[in-house]
C-alpha cells in the first residue's frame, strides 16, 4: 500500500531550468529594465534600451544549448508521461524566430521611444516576447492560453502607448476588444474540450479525442470548432482580419513590425499545436476548413492591397498590413495540407515563415528611415528613394522582391515553392490554383512599389533633401535583415531542408 509520504513525493519534479531558460531570461530581464527606469535619469533612458537588447540577445543565445530538441519539464509523474513544457526543434526554430523578432523590433525602437514612456515600453515589449517563446513550447491547453495572453496583453499596450494619439488610441481599442472576443471563443472550446476528454495535455488530448463517449462527440466536436476559431482570430486569417491595417496604422512603426512578425508566429505556433498535436482525429473537419481560410485570406489580402491610394496617408504601412493578411493564407497552407498529408508538411510553414520574418521586418526597416523625413509615410513618399538613400532603396527592394517572390529574392521563391508543393503533394490541387493566381496579382503592387524606388521624385519634392542623421540601431536593424535575407538566398536549400523535416 502507498503510504501518504511515497504519495506525495510522487507528485514533486525537478524543474529543467535549461529548457525553460529563454522565455524565463526576456521575463526577468523585463522586470529588471522597468526597476531600473525608477533610478535612470531622463537623459540616459536610452540605456533601457540597450538593456532590453542585451537581455534578447542572452535569451537567443540560451537556444543554442538546446539544440538537441529532446527536453520536457513540468511532466505528469502518475500513470501518462504527458508533459506542459517541451523544447523540441519546433519550439527551438519559433523561439528563435520570436526573440529575433523582438530583437530587431528593439533596434527599431531605440531611437524613437523619446516621446513614450521608456520604461514602460520595454517592459512591454519584453513581457509579450516572454509569452510569445512560451507558446511554442506549450504542451497543454491551459499553458498554451496562458502563453497566448501573456504575449498578447502587453502588445494591446504598446499600440496604444502613444498617449493623446487618437489613432493610436483607437487601433488598440480595435486590436483589444477582437482579441478578446478570440480570446472568450477560444476558452469556451477548450473548455468543452476538457469536459469531453478529461484532459487539458495535448498529447493526452490526441488519444482520448479518437475514443470519446458518443454522448460527448457533439460537445467535443464543438469545442474543437471553437478553439480553431479563436486562432484565426490570432492569425489574422480573413474574414476575422478586420483589425489588421487599422491597427499597424495606429501603432508605432516599430510595434506595428513586431506585430506582423512575432505576433502571426504566436498565433500559427498555437494553431500548429492544436491542429497537428492536439487535434489529429478532426483532421477531416479542420483540414478542409484551413484550404478554405486559407484561400480566402490571401485572396482577401491581396485585393485589398492593390487597392491602396499610393497618396493616401500611411500607405506604404496599409499596404504591409494588407501584405501581411496575404501571406497568412499562404502560412495556412501547409497546415491544412497537414491534415491529408501528414505532419511533416508543417515545415513549410516553418520555412516560409523564416523567410517572411526576415524580409518583412526588414520591410518595416526602411518604412521607419524613411517616416523620419517623410511622416506621412506614403507610398508616393518613396519615389525617387535610390537617388537620396541608394542602399536603403536597395534594401526595399530586395525585400519587396523576396515577399513577391521574384529573383534576386531567391528565398521567397523556393519558400513559395515549397507552399506549393504541399498543397499540391496533399491532393489540394484547387488551392494551388489559388495560390498561383494570388501570387500573380501580389506581383502588381509589390513591383509598382519596387518601381517607384527607382524613379525621379515629384518636381514639387525636387529640392535638396536635408539629410537627418539615422540611429545606429535602425541602420544595424536594415543591415541585419538585408544580410539574413542575401544569405538565406545564396543557401536556398535551407529552405527544403525545413519543409523536409518532422520538427516534432
Amino acid at each position: 500500500m502507498t503510504t501518504a509520504a511515497e504519495s506525495t513525493t510522487s507528485l514533486v519534479q525537478s524543474v529543467d531550468w535549461l529548457a525553460i531558460a529563454p522565455p524565463v531570461t526576456a521575463a526577468a530581464v523585463a522586470l529588471v529594465v522597468l526597476v531600473a527606469d525608477l533610478f535612470v535619469p531622463r537623459a540616459r533612458k536610452p540605456l533601457l534600451g540597450y538593456g532590453a537588447v542585451a537581455g534578447l540577445v542572452a535569451a537567443l543565445a540560451l537556444i543554442v544549448p538546446l539544440h538537441e530538441g529532446d527536453r520536457s519539464t513540468f511532466c505528469l509523474t502518475t500513470g501518462s508521461h504527458a508533459c506542459s513544457y517541451t523544447a523540441d526543434h519546433f519550439t527551438l526554430v519559433i523561439q528563435a524566430l520570436v526573440l529575433g523578432g523582438a530583437l530587431l523590433t528593439a533596434l527599431l525602437s531605440i531611437g524613437d521611444t523619446r516621446k513614450l514612456p521608456a520604461g514602460e515600453f520595454w517592459f512591454l515589449l519584453l513581457s509579450s516576447a516572454a509569452g510569445a517563446a512560451l507558446l511554442p513550447a506549450s504542451r497543454d491547453l491551459a499553458t498554451l492560453v496562458i502563453a497566448l495572453e501573456v504575449a498578447s496583453l502587453p502588445a494591446f499596450a504598446l499600440v496604444g502607448i502613444k498617449r493623446g494619439d487618437r489613432r493610436s488610441s483607437e487601433a488598440a481599442l480595435k486590436f483589444f476588444l477582437s482579441s478578446v472576443v478570440a480570446t472568450a471563443v477560444m476558452l469556451l472550446g477548450v473548455s468543452f474540450v476538457y469536459a469531453a476528454t478529461g484532459t487539458l495535455h495535448l498529447t493526452d488530448l490526441a488519444g482520448r479525442l479518437d475514443h470519446v463517449d458518443p454522448r460527448l462527440a457533439t460537445l467535443a466536436g464543438a469545442g474543437v470548432a471553437l478553439t480553431l476559431v479563436g486562432f484565426a482570430f490570432k492569425t489574422a486569417a480573413a474574414p476575422f482580419h478586420f483589425w489588421v491595417p487599422d491597427t499597424y496604422v495606429g501603432a508605432p512603426l516599430s510595434i506595428a513590425a513586431y506585430l506582423s512578425v512575432v505576433g502571426k508566429a504566436v498565433g500559427f505556433s498555437g494553431l500548429i499545436l492544436v491542429t497537428v498535436v492536439a487535434f489529429p482525429a478532426y483532421a477531416d473537419v479542420w483540414g478542409p476548413a484551413l484550404a478554405v481560410l486559407a484561400a480566402l485570406t490571401m485572396t482577401v489580402g491581396n485585393v485589398a492591397a492593390l487597392r491602396q491610394s499610393a497618396s493616401r496617408a500611411r500607405s506604404a504601412v496599409r499596404l504591409l498590413a494588407w501584405s501581411s493578411v496575404a501571406q497568412a493564407g499562404y502560412l495556412l497552407v501547409p497546415i491544412a495540407a497537414a491534415a491529408y498529408a501528414g505532419e511533416r508538411r508543417i515545415g513549410s510553414t516553418v520555412a516560409y515563415a523564416l523567410m517572411y520574418a526576415v524580409v518583412n521586418l526588414g520591410a518595416f526597416a526602411v518604412a521607419a528611415l524613411v517616416a523620419r523625413t517623410h511622416p506621412g509615410n506614403r507610398i508616393d513618399d518613396y519615389r525617387g528613394l535610390y537617388a537620396t538613400r541608394p542602399l536603403a532603396a536597395l534594401a526595399l527592394a530586395f525585400f519587396l522582391l523576396c515577399l513577391a517572390g521574384l529573383p534576386p529574392g531567391i528565398i521567397g521563391l523556393f519558400a513559395k515553392v515549397t507552399v506549393f508543393s504541399a498543397a499540391v503533394d496533399a491532393g489540394l490541387g484547387w488551392l494551388a490554383v489559388v495560390m498561383a493566381v494570388n501570387v500573380v496579382v501580389a506581383l502588381y503592387y509589390y513591383l509598382q512599389w519596387t518601381a517607384a524606388l527607382f524613379r525621379g521624385a515629384p518636381e514639387e519634392e525636387a529640392a535638396p533633401v536635408v539629410r537627418h542623421r539615422v540611429p545606429a540601431p535602425l541602420t544595424a536593424a536594415i543591415v541585419l535583415t538585408a544580410a539574413a535575407g542575401v544569405v538565406l538566398s545564396g543557401a536556398p536549400q535551407t529552405v527544403l531542408r525545413f519543409a523536409g523535416v518532422n520538427l516534432f
